[in-house]
């Protein structure tokens, strides 16, 4: 059986914007892989203390975002699973599914990157996957430190430099709460689901 490399974008998605879609396909045009996976959190770890959008409204708004992409698609195994989404849970989760032929590339944010020894078994995820770190406005990565923190990390991650556009999910649950446009910062399919159910008010 020939190999597949897939592409894992994992976040809460709340909402999913623009520049998530745009490191999702430079990332895999550049690195020439035949999907890119998102997996929208259940419960993000890092937010337990934080309200986060209902999954089904979250996951609506992937599908909507990349409906028009043939190489994009959508993942409910966090959503499903009970308990908060650790990463290494996820990829271990999908090598077993799909078996050792494939081959998997996680992004993440140069700032989530920053915080990758705090993760749970860091050192097991940078083994079970390859870990993709784009950059971020406002981030800079001393890989130096990482590997200070985590041996060997130096090798093992891929810092991947392309345009970013300064945009946050943050910033439009703000603007729509302030009554501002978020055009062209999300799709247009997005855009109309926000306003349809009233998210984010």
């Amino acid at each position: 059986m020939s190999s597949a490399q897939v592409g894992l974008l994992g976040g809460t998605f709340d909402p999913i914007h623009l520049g998530h879609l745009i490191i999702a396909e430079e990332v895999r045009t550049r690195l020439g892989l035949d999907w890119m996976i998102f997996v929208p959190a259940g419960l993000p770890p890092h937010k337990l203390a934080q309200a986060v959008t209902q999954p089904h409204h979250r996951l609506e708004m992937v599908r909507l975002a990349i409906a028009d992409n043939p190489h994009f698609a959508l993942s409910r195994v966090d959503i499903d699973r009970l308990g908060p989404s650790y990463t290494v849970d996820t990829v271990r989760l999908f090598l077993d599914g799909w078996g050792a032929h494939t081959e998997l590339y996680f992004l993440m944010g140069a700032d989530s990157l920053i915080e990758l020894p705090t993760w749970r078994q860091p050192d097991r995820l940078m083994r079970l996957c390859r870990i993709v770190a784009v950059g971020r406005p406002g981030y800079r990565v001393n890989l130096a430190e990482l590997d200070r923190l985590l041996p060997g990390a130096a090798n093992l991650i891929h810092i991947m430099d392309m345009p970013t556009l300064d945009i946050s999910s943050t910033d439009i649950r703000r603007r729509v709460q302030e009554g501002r446009t978020i055009r062209y910062l999300v799709p247009a399919p997005v855009e109309r689901y926000i306003v349809e159910h009233r998210l984010y008010l």
